[in-house]
């Protein structure tokens, strides 16, 4: 189901492709348990999930899936009801994102590093009514719950009236295996009228009870925006969105040779949408193995790629960034790797040099969003490739820059403005926020918000986000550019730029450091470097140094918690 195109639009990108690239798929449709059915039944005893050492198989897998399906319907969730997940990575959270969704619900997936206020709105807003939460974090849901109380005039938001229990170590080797010689005996319906309910239970119940099958147009998940810049919005996303994109993010890293021998790194949290298609369903397309990393520490990441050689590694900057400064990063075997990619935030040219000289590994950079399931642009992995650039819209995809003014302006190569995309993996829109889908989803476009360029060849480069950019005496400072100069300073480990009020200038460029160990630095320095380097009035003029930047759950950093600390 190609997207419709337009004969008169340019698209110079499509002559750097790479000779297996397709500009045009064909798409499978399918929804996303209909995915792992059919991997299951060409891979059964191929490993789908790698986790403290425990190899859980796709037969397992699905196994588990369906018993999860089941049991939620046994609890009251039927076709369309919200199932939130809350946990770190974790098999559970792969079980319960396609079991929910083989039960017929939607997924509404929940950072675990919300609070009780965080949590609920999120609930609150998609209307998730079941809860499947790593018992670490169930002084959260109780606090919800605590605080509930219903609509005075009935209706809206009924709260939480399921809520499943499950923990890390569940499936540590040794307790997966006990789960699954209990799996083999009677089972169980668990009790519809408790309100909280054991995650081994749950599973017990027969799989074979499943119905509500659900078509490629149904929602799959409500996807919520990170919410860095405003208020978080629930992006609608489909079974098909999520399908496609992963279709297209897959044949580009594969040029159509998809076989089953691809062993991807989950070190980025599940809950973000950059890992959920990126590793979690592309991994199930390609038929590969997913190693699961509770969330991204150093040496456990360095661990599992020396003992695993896996082939592909996403990641977000602030990753490669702990890479290049680990200690004999060489010795890990990086040469496995076949591809590295990042995305989720700007990757500095600097990072992407040094990661490449240290490790000989290669990184390309892509970009996408939340509301485009994410993938819109990769640079090629081979031939052309354009530092800087975040590449080139990928198959069945198309992209323009128009007017920060008006976005009626279709601009020319190498003018500034803000990106617009269209595609099959574009979201419907934001849940209950008719408002801003009609701002956001234009003439079959999607304005992300984003400023960018395009030149002659059909690279993108992104300058920066349109609510980021800095009006300083009437001149527009775009953060990237500066931090791109603070990172190129040798003893400068992170560095992230905000505008702050100038009662002169309107605004003026203030600079959070982070030194590397051992460094000694002062503003003066770090000032008079980037005068070396920068226009005036792009020059930082207030330095703040940090022992960290604050970042969101996926890497990227928390420009509005800068702001606000400021």
């Amino acid at each position: 189901m190609p997207t419709k195109r337009l004969n008169d639009l340019p698209r110079p990108w499509l002559r750097h492709y790479e000779s297996s690239v397709k500009p045009h798929l064909r798409y499978p449709k399918i929804t996303l348990p209909q995915m792992l059915e059919q991997t299951t039944a060409k891979f059964p005893n191929q490993t789908a999930l790698i986790y403290f050492g425990n190899r859980i198989t796709y037969a397992q897998l699905l196994d588990h899936v369906n018993r999860l399906a089941a049991g939620l319907q046994a609890l009251g969730v039927r076709k369309g009801d919200r199932v939130a997940l809350m946990m770190p990575n974790c098999p559970q959270f792969v079980i319960g994102y396609f079991g929910a969704m083989q039960a017929g619900a939607v997924v509404v997936a929940t950072s675990p590093m919300y609070t009780p206020r965080e949590a609920e709105y999120q609930w609150r807003d998609s209307g998730a009514e079941t809860v499947i939460v790593d018992r670490r974090l169930l002084p959260v849901v109780q606090a919800v719950q605590a605080s509930y109380s219903p609509p005075p005039q009935g209706g809206g938001w009924r709260g939480l009236r399921n809520v499943i229990v499950t923990g890390i170590r569940d499936y540590y080797p040794t307790n997966f295996a006990a789960l699954q010689k209990s799996l083999r005996r009677k089972s169980r319906i668990p009790n519809p009228k408790s309100q909280i309910h054991r995650w081994d239970e749950v599973i017990h119940h027969s799989p074979s009870a499943i119905h509500d099958r659900l078509a490629p147009s149904d929602l799959a998940c409500l996807q919520y925006t990170g919410g860095t810049t405003g208020i978080s919005k629930g992006a609608m996303l489909t079974h098909a969105n999520l399908v496609v994109n992963a279709h297209q993010a897959c044949h580009w890293l594969t040029g159509g040779h998809e076989e089953n021998d691809y062993t991807l790194v989950a070190a980025l949290p599940l809950f973000h949408i950059y890992a959920m298609t990126c590793v979690m369903i592309a991994a199930v397309w390609l038929g590969g193995a997913a190693i699961l990393l509770p969330r991204f520490e150093l040496q456990a990441a360095l661990n599992v790629i020396r003992k695993y050689r896996p082939t592909i590694f996403h990641g977000v900057p602030t990753m490669y960034v702990a890479f290049n400064n680990a200690p004999h990063v060489e010795r890990y075997g990086f040469h496995s790797l076949k591809y590295c990619m990042s995305g989720g935030a700007p990757l500095p040219v600097e990072v992407q040099q040094k990661f490449e000289a240290l490790t000989g590994g290669r990184l390309v950079e892509g970009y996408g969003l939340t509301e485009t399931s994410p993938v819109t642009h990769i640079n090629p992995l081979s031939g052309t490739r354009k530092v800087g650039s975040i590449g080139v819209p990928i198959s069945d995809t198309d992209a323009k820059i128009v007017d920060l003014e008006t976005g009626t302006r279709d601009l020319p190569i190498g003018e500034i403005g803000e990106i617009v995309i269209r595609g099959p993996q574009v979201m419907k829109g934001y849940w209950n926020k008719p408002e801003e889908t009609a701002n956001a989803l234009r003439d079959g476009w999607l304005y992300t918000g984003d400023i960018a360029k395009m030149d002659e060849d059909g690279f993108f480069y992104i300058v920066d986000r349109k609510k980021d950019m800095i009006i300083a005496g009437g001149y527009n400072i775009y953060p990237r550019e500066v931090e791109e100069v603070l990172f190129e300073h040798p003893q400068i480990k992170e560095a992230a730029v905000i505008g702050v009020p100038d009662a002169y200038r309107g605004e003026t460029v203030k600079a959070f450091v982070v030194p590397k160990d051992g460094a000694t630095l002062n503003p003066d320095d770090i000032i008079a470097f980037c005068r070396e380097r920068l226009a005036a009035y792009k020059v930082p003029r207030l330095i703040e140094f940090r022992d960290a930047i604050p970042k969101t759950g996926v890497g990227k950093y928390l420009r509005r918690a800068l702001r606000e600390s400021s």
